[in-house]
C-alpha cells in the first residue's frame, strides 16, 4: 500500500470499547507506545476490529502537534507520545519535526515555522507528539 500519510505504524488491538455511534480502539505499537483511535461502529464491524487483531495505524503529520513542556497542563487529547526530537527540517513557512519514541518508533509532525521558532526546537530536545483519537485512521490487511 502506498499512502501519503507520514505516520504509518503496525500494531495490535488491545481493547475495543463500543459506544452508541463510535468505538474507542486501543492499539499497542510496541514497548509502551499506545495509540487510541475513535472509529464508527460500522468500521469496527466492516474491518473486523477485535482484541488481538493486527492493524495499520495512519496519522497525517499535519494532525500532530508538538509540545515541549506540559507545565502541568492537562489535555483532552487521548494521544500524547513522549520522546526526543531526532530530526528537524525547518523551512520559511512550515517545518517538519521527527520525535523518536523510546520504543524505536518515530512520529512526524508538520508545524508552522513560527511554532518551530517559539518552541526553540533542537535535536535532542524532549518533546511530545499530541493528536486527537479522531485523527487516527485504522486499516487491516485485505
Amino acid at each position: 500500500m502506498k499512502i501519503s500519510a507520514r505516520n504509518v505504524f503496525q500494531g495490535k488491538i488491545t481493547e475495543v470499547k463500543p459506544g452508541s455511534v463510535n468505538s474507542e480502539v486501543d492499539v499497542t505499537l510496541g514497548g509502551d507506545d499506545k495509540i487510541v483511535a475513535i472509529v464508527t461502529n460500522g468500521s469496527v464491524q466492516k474491518l473486523g476490529l477485535a482484541t488481538g487483531k493486527a492493524v495499520t495505524v495512519l496519522i497525517k503529520a499535519s494532525s500532530v502537534l508538538v509540545m515541549t513542556d506540559g507545565s502541568g497542563i492537562t489535555l483532552s487529547t487521548r494521544n500524547i507520545l513522549a520522546g526526543k526530537v531526532s530530526k528537524l527540517s525547518n523551512g520559511p513557512i512550515s517545518s517538519e519535526v521527527a520525535i523518536a519514541l523510546p520504543s524505536g518508533s518515530t512520529v512526524y509532525a508538520t508545524i508552522t515555522h513560527d511554532a518551530f521558532t517559539e518552541l526553540g526546537l533542537k535535536e535532542g530536545t524532549d518533546a511530545s507528539a499530541v493528536f486527537k483519537a479522531s485523527s487516527v485512521i485504522l486499516g487491516v490487511a485485505a
